[in-house]
C-alpha cells in the first residue's frame, strides 16, 4: 500500500500537521469505530435508511470494500440491542454504548490502528481508504478529516470515540459528509447518486443516459433487486429489441433503435446498484461485459438479415458476419488479455490495454463506447439502419485489428510514447 502524509488528502485538519512523524505502517487492517451516541438530538439514528442501506450499514459495508477489520459500533443505550441485531449478518461487528468496557482487542488485531468516524458521517470508500492509507505513532491520534480520528494501536477505544470531537464538525465541502438532520439525507442521496457516474462513460452517456439510470437506480436501491439482475433485464432488452431490425419500415426500425437506447440505460443500473450497495463483484463485470456484446451481435446480425430480405440478395450476410465476427473477436481479444488477469478493486473494465494510454489507446477507448446507439438511432427514423451495419462491417474488423496493434506495442514496451 502506498503511504500518504495526511495533508495530501483533500479536508485534511490543520490539527494533522503538529502530530510526530509517522511510524512503520501496521502489519494489521485497522479497525472502525462508529459513534453514533449523540445523533438522537438531530432526529437521524444509525438505523435510517438511505438508498437501501441503513447509515450504520453503509458505514460497514464501505469499510468491509476498503479492507478493515473489526468494526465497534456506539449507539444511545435505546438503540443498541436493536443495532446489534440488524448487523448481525456482518463477521466481527459488535455493537453496544460503553466503549471503555467493550471490545477490548484480541491477539490478531492488536497492532491495528483505530480509524474512529461520528456515526453521522456518511459512508464513502474515498475517506475510509485514505483514512486507511495513514501512519500514526502507536500513542497518536491524527484528525485527517471532518469527524474522523485514526488512532494508533495504542489508544483505547473510549480515547478513541472522545478524540473525534476534537476533528471538528463534518463539512460538506470536504472529503466527509455530515447528515446532521433529516434535511441532509436529501443532500446525501444527491451526492451519493452523483457518484455513480464512471471516467469510461461516452459523451451522450453521461448527459443522457446516467441522468435516467441514476433515477431508476435510486428507485431499484430500495428493493431486493440486485446488480446481476438488472444485467439480466438489460439483456433481455437488448434481445428483444434485435428482431425489430429485421424489417425494413422506419417504424419498427425505430422502435428497435429505442429499446436498444432502453437496454444501454437499464444498463447502466447495474453498477449503479453495486455501487450504492457496494455489491461489486468480478462475475458482475464479466456478466455485464458479455451481455453488451451478446446484444451488439444479435442487433448486427438481425440488420443483416433484414437487409438481405429487403433486396432478395444474400452479400449483406456477408457484412453481418464480418461486424458480428469483429465485435465478439474483439471482445474475446480484451477478455482475455486485459480483464481474465485482473486482479484486486475497481472495474473490470477500463480500457482496451494494460499499458498507460497513448494516442491509439485513446482512440480506441472512445471508439469502444456506446454513444453508436444514437447513429443507430438517427439512422433508424428513415429506416437506413443497414447503413450503419455497413460501418460496423468495416469498423469491427478494423477495430480488432488496432487492439493487436496495441497488444504489439505493449509488448514492446512502447505502449505509453506510441499507444
Amino acid at each position: 500500500m502506498v503511504r500518504r502524509t495526511p495533508g495530501q488528502f483533500p479536508g485534511t485538519s490543520a490539527a494533522v500537521t503538529a502530530i510526530a512523524p509517522a511510524t512503520e505502517g501496521p502489519a494489521r487492517p485497522p479497525r472502525l469505530l462508529i459513534d453514533g451516541r449523540r445523533m438522537e438530538a438531530a432526529g437521524v439514528g444509525l438505523g435510517e435508511r438511505l438508498l437501501g442501506l441503513s447509515l450504520a450499514e453503509r458505514l460497514v459495508r464501505a469499510a468491509r470494500r476498503s479492507g478493515y477489520g473489526r468494526i465497534i459500533v456506539l449507539a444511545a443505550p435505546a438503540e443498541a440491542a436493536a443495532l446489534q441485531e440488524h448487523l448481525s449478518g456482518f463477521a466481527d461487528v459488535v455493537a453496544g454504548n460503553m466503549p471503555g468496557g467493550m471490545a477490548p482487542p484480541r491477539n490478531d488485531d492488536a497492532a491495528a490502528r483505530t480509524v474512529a468516524v461520528s456515526g453521522d458521517v456518511l459512508g464513502e470508500r474515498s475517506w475510509l481508504d485514505a483514512a486507511a492509507g495513514l501512519d500514526v505513532p502507536a500513542d497518536g491520534i491524527v484528525h485527517p478529516f471532518a469527524g474522523v480520528a485514526v488512532c494508533g494501536p495504542a489508544v483505547p477505544p473510549d480515547r478513541a470515540a472522545a478524540a473525534i470531537a476534537a476533528s471538528g464538525a463534518p463539512d460538506r465541502s470536504g472529503a466527509t459528509f455530515a447528515i446532521r438532520s433529516r434535511d441532509d439525507l436529501a443532500a446525501a442521496r444527491r451526492r451519493l447518486l452523483r457518484g455513480l457516474g464512471k471516467k469510461t462513460d461516452g459523451f451522450m452517456e453521461r448527459r443522457v443516459e446516467r441522468p435516467l439510470s441514476r433515477r431508476l437506480s435510486a428507485r431499484l436501491a430500495e428493493t431486493r433487486v440486485t446488480p446481476n439482475q438488472m444485467t439480466l433485464v438489460s439483456a433481455v432488452v437488448g434481445l428483444a429489441a434485435a428482431p425489430f431490425f429485421l424489417s425494413a419500415a422506419p417504424l419498427w426500425q425505430t422502435a428497435g433503435a429505442l429499446l436498444f437506447l432502453a437496454h444501454s440505460i437499464l444498463d447502466g443500473c447495474d453498477g449503479e446498484l453495486a455501487r450504492l450497495k457496494f455489491q461489486e463483484s468480478r462475475w458482475g463485470g464479466v456478466l455485464d461485459f458479455w451481455v453488451d456484446n451478446l446484444v451488439h451481435s444479435a442487433i448486427f446480425g438481425c440488420m443483416a438479415v433484414g437487409w438481405s430480405l429487403a433486396i432478395g440478395a444474400g452479400w449483406p450476410l456477408a457484412l453481418g458476419a464480418a461486424a458480428v465476427l469483429g465485435t465478439l473477436g474483439s471482445a474475446g481479444f480484451v477478455y482475455w488479455r486485459v480483464m481474465r488477469p485482473k486482479r484486486g478493486e475497481g472495474p473490470l473494465y477500463t480500457s482496451v490495454s494494460t499499458a498507460p494510454a497513448g494516442r491509439l489507446t485513446g482512440l480506441l477507448d472512445a471508439l469502444s463506447r456506446r454513444d453508436f446507439i444514437y447513429l443507430v438511432l438517427i439512422l433508424s427514423l428513415p429506416g437506413k439502419a443497414a447503413w450503419f451495419l455497413a460501418l460496423a462491417a468495416i469498423g469491427a474488423p478494423v477495430f480488432f485489428v488496432m487492439l493487436l496493434v496495441v497488444a504489439a506495442r505493449d509488448r514492446g514496451g512502447v505502449g505509453a510514447a506510441g499507444g
